[in-house]
Order: C-alpha cells, then structure tokens, then sequence
C-alpha cells in the first residue's frame, strides 16, 4: 500500500516595512503554490528597519493578492525567549564570524531564521537568490542545534529594466502600486504564476501584467467589475473594453456625465434614428456602412470623441436614453 506523501510545511517570512515589492510577493505566490502548509512570518527582530504599520501592509497585499495561510502570522519579536534558549545551548553570541544576537539582545536574521525554521517544521525554504550565501551557514547552525535542515530553493530576482535592482519607488515594483493603478488582483497573481520559480534573474514585464489585467477584466463577473471599479452595474459593457479598473470607472463615468454636444452632422444622427432597434453591433455596421460618422455619433451620446467602443456604449445605454442624447444634440444642431 502506497504511503502518503510527505506535508511539505513552507513559510514566508516578510520584514514589516511596508507593502510588498513585486520580487517578495513573488516568494509568496512561490510558497503557496507549492506547500502544503503555509506560516506566515513576520521577520521582525530588526527594530531599525521596522514602519508603524508595515506588518498590517503586507497582510493587505497577501489578502489582495488571493494568497491564504495556514498558521501565523508568527512574530519574531515575540520569541525573544527561544532565541536566548538556542544561545545558551550554543554557548557562543557569535557563530563561525557571523553575529547572532545584537547589542540590544535582540537575534539576529541568521539565529531566529534558523531556530524558527526548526521549531515550527519547516521542510522546504523557497526564496530569492539574495539569499542563497545564507545557506550554508544556515545548514551549519542547524547541525550545530540539532534540528534537521530543510531544502532550500533559491529562484530569481526581479530586476528594472536596467537590469538592476527593482527599486520599490519604480513604476510597478509593489503590490500596492499595481493595486492603485487599477490592476485587477488575478493579473498580478497570474503573472507571478507565470514566472514561477525562475532560474535566472528576470526584468519586470508591466506589458505582459497590463494585457494580464485585461484578461481579468474580461471574465470578471458583471456585479463584480461593477464593484472594483465603484460604478453602476449598468455600465459593464463600457468597463469590459478597460485596460485597468481606473480606465474602467473613467469609461463609466464618461457614459454616465455625457457632455454638452450640438450635432454638425443632421443626416447621421437622422440615419440612428432609423436603426436604433437593431441590436448594438449591427447598428454601429450599418451606420458605417450607410456612410454615417461614428465620431458624431459617439460626440452626440457622451460629448467627448473618444472612449470606448460605441457598440459598447450603446450597450450600456437604454434605448431610450440613447435616442434622448440624439434628439438632445439635435435640436441644438449646429447651423
């Protein structure tokens, strides 16, 4: 009989300092995608590095991001005990040069990493390559505290353009300014599900996010779009065509608050007139082929010349509030 697989038990382990950078979250995503049992842990013995609020951030772009825990958040802060208990047992506040407890009495990354890893059973550590010269005085203070060392896999860092570090101040290097700039949050998962764990360091790809978020745009539910994007339901058929839930609240609003418009062009809007019952696709083809102008159409049901796509705009409109915004520009046609 075959017998069950091992649980692989992974952690993440965020400083608080703030929102994610992308290069982190891609750790997250990494960790939950292939354990079993995910501990969150809030690396938080360097006092200096923490913000007032960093912790709460980063709890809000894992919940953003769809990325669940099964046990913590753990805080380091708060085992200063059995940190002092690996000391003792040690017998030495330095280990083969490295520094493990601080002049404040607080571990150090290199002790309370390990002691954790140890005490909560973690059997696998998946994380950057910034961290693969950890390892080995990692696996030698294990040996040295008696606790089996777990499998370290090491992937690739997200880099700028420039292909140097991401600073957290570039455009899309944080969580928290993909989510401001209206990105829906299955595109920033997705495309973190798409790198996987790279072998190699790789640059960010805001194209491949920004085609991501139109996909999700795309299949979001009706009520939800709505939602994200804090607009009326009624107006979906102009947010599906969005590149990002800002743009999509702004294609609302843009059918929502039509502007002023006197029509140039009488024959046109007559010529709607006539085929306002045929369904949104069709008119728009038959208007065209008619030899009808688009643009003065689109001017006379929202007063601006470009948007989105005026079968989705005549979509979104009732009948009869369509034709209102003809006749309106109409009857202060210009002479």
């Amino acid at each position: 009989m075959a017998q069950d697989a091992p649980v692989r038990r992974v952690r993440f382990a965020p400083s608080p300092t703030g929102t994610l950078h992308v290069g982190n979250a891609l750790s997250a995503v990494a960790n939950r995608s292939f354990g079993d049992r995910l501990l969150l842990r809030i690396d938080d013995t360097d006092a200096a590095r923490n913000v007032p609020g960093g912790e709460q951030a980063i709890l809000d772009d894992l919940e953003w991001l769809g990325v669940g825990w099964d046990e913590g958040p753990v805080r380091q802060s708060e085992r200063g005990g059995r940190y002092r208990e690996a000391v003792e047992r040690l017998g030495v506040t330095r280990f083969e040069g490295i520094t493990l407890v601080r002049e404040d009495g607080s571990a150090t990354y290199q002790l309370a990493s390990v002691v954790d890893d140890g005490d909560f059973g973690i059997t696998h550590v998946i994380r950057g390559n910034d961290h693969r010269p950890n390892e080995a005085i990692h696996r030698r203070l294990h040996a040295a505290l008696g606790t089996p060392a777990p499998e370290y896999l090491h992937h690739g860092l997200i880099l700028g353009d420039d292909g140097k570090k991401l600073s957290k101040r570039a455009e899309g290097a944080t969580v928290a300014s993909l989510r401001d700039a209206g990105i829906p949050a299955e595109a920033v998962h997705a495309y973190l599900e798409e790198l996987g764990l790279p072998r190699h360091d790789v640059r960010l790809d805001l194209p491949r996010i920004r085609r991501l978020a139109i996909e999700a745009i795309e299949a979001l539910p009706a009520e939800e779009l709505a939602r994200r994007a804090g607009a009326d339901p009624q107006y979906v058929p102009v947010m599906r065509g969005a590149r990002d839930l800002v743009e999509a609240r702004a294609y609302a609003d843009l059918v929502a608050e039509p502007l002023p418009y006197a029509a140039a062009d009488v024959e046109t809007l007559a010529r709607f007139r006539e085929l306002a019952a045929l369904p949104p696709r069709d008119l728009v083809r038959e208007l065209r082929a008619a030899g009808g102008s688009l643009k003065e159409l689109r001017l006379a049901l929202t007063g601006r010349p470009a948007g989105p796509e005026l079968s989705a705009i005549l979509a979104a409109l009732p009948k009869e509030e369509a034709l209102r915004r003809v006749d309106q520009a109409l009857q202060h046609a210009q002479p």
